[in-house]
């Protein structure tokens, strides 16, 4: 590749492998203890929620079951179609296979490095500059937003693959040949890691990109940003060339897609289904200048800002954020020429203001920066009229949770703005400083506003000081961006850009107290709360469940204790989130992105009436331990509680909001009766209640099986959630499974003694795994196929030297 840039001899160190070991280094001296096994990941998702369902994944993983249902939380849930669960993603076999309290945080840790490499090499191709490349790879694996991601290994997964599939499209749409199958293999990996805003977003980038492309026919190296030169591929190849990746990528992974896809329509999640909740704070834009300003550390010692805790940070780095804004004002000398403010150049550069114009709309940097601006616009929520209309003009928008979750569109543009600003560092120099000085001046301003008014519950002594510390990283970066705009380099400034490196490193490194605290692995033993509560009766698959009240579960989501370690292990014995995981606890409840319907409408009726008793309604569940009215910590045993399996019952025809209501009054005996929706009245052939005795019952994670014996036909139900994909076979023989009591299991027996079998088939996976089976094979020959044509042509064999 060749560069105009006048800095590519002091960057050429940073080749690919270099950079690497490079970014290994960075990874190694922000996590040592996490590297080397001797701490773990711990706080907030990471402990309630990451790390709970990796070791399920992991028990059936070494079980030989594929986890198609996790029976312990709320009453049973899918758990390979919740997506963000990583059971089809290949990479999970790291922490299926090694000692998972070191491994988990190894995997997100992997993954942080990943996400370096890939904008490297995404910056490199568009500049052709390897430090400019190597700034840009530093700046988005470590900047506030990425690091935050560390706690959901789902998230830091997709994330990373980020650049690699727009590297990967791109490489696709342009060269086509065995570029094609290997952009469908990143997308595929992509979409296995679970990330649904994170691939959305990528595949909108990937959208704008390619018309980008598309309206220049694929060049890009008439703009004055452009460095690189590469041939400008045919419009036709471009137009089907970018949807047959698309189509690929959907059909590798349509294993996990289909299912996905599947319980969405079955969920709770429909248009309209979330608020704007934790947007990003009206003062948000000051908290890229000073990252601890309006806020305060609320739990875990993290720091969060006032009405948003989805992300710990968000903060870029000083200079990213600054050489990004130069990039951004280098425009300006472009915008004037298609304006004919400069008639001579534009007669010299272009046969018309037109073609120059469609030029500067498809600039790359304009483009980065039209994405930069809009996600900020999303990202601000409720605080701009902007995302508000757009929801409503696009009601799907209404399906990602936090608008603050639109800020990684800017955590991806802004470190390949830099990039670009440092590719151009010598036509920009007259900005730097300038630019610079105004950044300091904000930063000022915003530390003075934090003193002079502070919000309530502002730590205003920190934010003074983490302004403060700023602008000594601004000052040090401006030493080191006047040493590479010198032409003549003193042997000592050759060392300039490994040194800007380390201080963008250093600076989101020190900019928070930390956000991914870690503690000793040992916090994660399995059956800890379960030894120290000594419940009696002890909860078991099968058996009974645990049941967090309504104010138990308020109060463990806002309990925070400033020590991680202690916080989690108080919240273990609470069974907060999917804690009871690590025991193998059964309970009401969980912490999941989808949960059926049904079962959905009903556990929210529960825990929104605080004063309600459900106490017939914990019967039937089999709810043989509650909490505490005393203690959020502590656990009562009940003791009427019901079998999960019973038979009998007198079939009542309710429809559900009579059925819920019944269950609030406490007018509903499950031992005697059951609800079932009134258009099963005509395939319902029980009439009254019907003495019948159940036996042998027995819980699996995708089956139950007992066996029924009854004088005439009976009605056997089983307080598990109703899921579609749930069949039901007598003695053998298919017969109909029917959503009882709003949204549990009920099978109708015959008479005499029958043994009844459930069991969990995904037909959706089943079609999905054929058509990715299928793909994948045919990708990975058609690649090899390919690559074989692309090789060079091996001399004519007996052909021979002539004699002298």
């Amino acid at each position: 590749m060749q560069t105009n840039s006048g800095n590519q001899p002091a960057g050429e160190f940073f080749t690919p492998a270099r950079f690497g070991i490079l970014l290994a280094l960075l990874v190694f001296a922000a996590f040592p203890q996490v590297v080397l096994g001797l701490e773990s990941f711990v706080a907030r998702d990471f402990g309630f929620f990451a790390y709970p369902l990796a070791h399920f994944q992991r028990d059936c993983f070494w079980r030989g079951e594929i986890p198609f249902w996790i029976p312990y939380n709320n009453c049973g849930v899918p758990f390979l179609a919740q997506w963000n669960t990583m059971p089809l993603y290949p990479p999970s076999l790291v922490y299926l296979t090694l000692p998972l309290e070191w491994s988990l945080s190894f995997f997100s840790l992997l993954h942080l490095w990943w996400a370096g490499l890939g904008m490297y090499f995404l910056a490199r191709r568009w500049t052709g500059n390897n430090f400019a490349a190597a700034f840009a790879g530093t700046a988005f694996a470590f900047n506030g937003f990425t690091l935050n991601l560390l706690m959901w290994p789902s998230h830091i997964a997709t994330f990373s693959w980020m650049p690699w599939v727009i590297f990967a499209v791109d490489a696709a749409w342009r060269d086509g040949g065995k570029k094609i199958p290997l952009a469908a293999f990143a997308g595929a990996l992509q979409m296995l890691a679970g990330g649904p805003e994170t691939i959305f977003l990528t595949w909108l980038i990937a959208v704008a990109l390619w018309l980008q492309q598309f309206i220049t026919g694929g060049g890009d190296t008439s703009s004055p940003c452009a460095t690189v030169t590469r041939a400008s591929p045919p419009r036709f190849a471009m137009l089907w060339r970018f949807p047959l990746v698309v189509i690929l990528v959907i059909s590798l992974a349509a294993a996990q897609l289909f299912p996905f896809l599947d319980l969405v329509a079955h969920a709770q999640r429909e248009t309209g289904y979330t608020d704007l909740r934790w947007s990003m704070p009206a003062t948000g834009l000051a908290n890229f200048l000073v990252p601890m300003a309006f806020g305060n550390t609320v739990s875990e010692g993290i720091f969060f800002q006032h009405g948003q805790y989805w992300t710990s940070s968000y903060y870029l780095g000083i200079g990213t954020l600054w050489l990004a804004l130069l990039a951004i004002w280098g425009l300006q000398d472009q915008w004037q020429e298609s304006r004919g403010k400069k008639p001579m150049r534009v007669i010299s550069q272009s046969k018309s203001l037109l073609q120059l114009w469609s030029r500067f709309c498809t600039n790359p940097v304009c483009l980065l920066a039209l994405i930069s601006i809009i996600g900020l616009l999303c990202a601000l929520g409720e605080h701009t009229p902007f995302y508000p209309l757009l929801r409503r003009l696009i009601p799907q928008l209404s399906f990602i949770t936090y608008p603050v979750k639109f800020v990684m569109v800017v955590i991806f543009a802004a470190p390949l703005l830099a990039a670009f600003a440092l590719t151009n560092l010598e036509k920009n120099e007259k900005r730097i400083f300038p630019l610079g000085f105004s950044l300091l001046l904000l930063m000022g301003g915003v530390v003075a506003w934090t003193q002079l008014a502070p919000q309530p519950a502002d730590d205003t002594h920190a934010a003074e000081i983490n302004g403060i510390s700023r602008g000594v990283f601004l000052f040090l970066t401006a030493v080191i961006l006047f040493a590479l705009t010198r032409k003549r380099k003193a042997p000592p400034l050759r060392f300039a850009p490994l040194v800007l490196l380390l201080i963008a490193w250093l600076d989101v490194f020190t900019h928070e107290p930390k956000q991914n605290p870690t503690v000793p692995p040992t916090v994660f033993e399995p059956n800890l709360a379960r030894a120290k509560l000594a419940m009696n009766p002890q909860p078991e698959l099968g058996g009974s469940r645990a049941m967090l009240s309504p104010t138990a579960a308020l109060e463990l989501t806002r309990f925070a204790m400033s020590d991680p370690k202690n916080n989690l292990l108080a919240k273990r014995i609470g069974y907060c989130a999917n804690a009871n995981l690590l025991d193998n606890v059964p309970k009401v409840d969980g912490f999941f992105s989808l949960t059926p319907g049904a079962f959905d409408a009903l556990l929210s009726r529960i825990y929104s009436q605080t004063n309600a008793d459900w106490s017939r309604l914990k019967d039937f569940m089999g709810v043989s331990q509650t909490t505490s009215p005393t203690n959020v910590l502590a656990w009562q045993p009940r003791v009427n509680f019901l079998p999960l399996v019973t038979a009998g019952q007198k079939p009542i025809f309710l429809e559900d909001a009579s059925a819920l209501l019944a269950f609030e009054r406490n007018d509903f005996d499950g031992s005697k009766m059951v609800f079932l929706p009134p258009d099963e009245k005509s395939s319902v052939t029980v009439l009254k209640e019907t003495p019948a005795k159940i036996s042998q019952s027995k819980f699996g994670n995708n089956s139950v099986d007992f066996q029924t014996e009854a004088a005439e036909p009976a009605l056997a139900v089983i307080a598990q959630t109703y899921y579609h994909n749930w069949g039901v076979e007598i003695d053998g023989q298919p017969a109909p499974l029917r959503r009882a009591n709003v949204a549990f299991q009920a099978v109708q027996v015959p008479a005499g003694t029958h043994t009844v079998h459930l069991f969990y088939r995904d037909r959706a996976f089943e079609i999905g795994v054929a058509i990715s089976l299928c793909m994948g094979i045919n990708c990975f020959f058609a690649f090899l196929a390919l690559r074989r044509r692309d090789l060079p042509a091996s001399p004519a064999s007996g052909e021979h030297a002539r004699p002298a």
